[in-house]
């Protein structure tokens, strides 16, 4: 049976996948105090992709999102915060509210991760595409561990890493089946390299 449980949440116009990183850069108090207090607890958050302004309104999200689990953090130049996260599993929204201090709280069913699928030999162009430039993608993916063979984990970092709208996105993390979200980023991508 899939655990509900009560999460933080954090609209953003981005989505995070499985296994991902999203660099983030913290300055309303509210999301400080809720960074400061999932470090201390050692939980997470969960990102949603918002449909509607404003950002930071859980009314306007989608409804599965992607817990996110802190690997990094920095005070950075300006002041704020700068923070690194790695997207855990999915999860689907029931319900939401939001505190005295403005943060959104959610109560969350935890989804099961999908299978693990071997790469089929028709998306190996695919994977070394993501192999010719996965060294080239700076700091933010040291806490990535490449598996090329991974049908699931090549096509959430081409969802992730490609220049598509959120929306293609938000269907990729979607999809729970390796092979369909392959099938799906495809065409896209051809259509990419025209």
């Amino acid at each position: 049976m899939a655990e509900t449980v009560e999460i933080p949440l954090f609209p953003l116009q981005a989505v995070l996948f499985p296994g991902g990183p999203l660099p983030l850069r913290i300055f309303e108090p509210r999301y400080v105090d809720m960074i400061s207090r999932c470090m201390k607890d050692g939980i997470g958050f969960g990102v949603l992709l918002v449909q509607a302004e404003p950002e930071g309104d859980v009314t306007g999200t989608h409804e599965l999102g992607t817990v996110a689990r802190i690997v990094d953090w920095d005070q950075l130049s300006d002041g704020t915060l700068g923070v690194i996260v790695v997207g855990d599993g999915r999860f689907t929204l029931r319900d939401a509210w939001r505190q005295d201090d403005g943060l959104n709280i959610g109560r969350v069913v935890l989804l099961a991760a999908e299978p693990i699928v071997p790469l089929p030999e028709r998306y190996h162009d695919m994977a070394r595409l993501l192999e010719g430039v996965f060294e080239d993608l700076g700091a933010h993916y040291r806490h990535v561990t490449p598996d090329f063979g991974d049908a699931g984990w090549v096509g959430f970092r081409l969802a992730e890493l490609l220049p598509i709208d959120m929306e293609h996105k938000q269907h990729c993390l979607e999809l729970f089946d390796p092979l369909a979200r392959l099938a799906y980023l495809e065409p896209l991508l051809k259509s990419l390299g025209r």
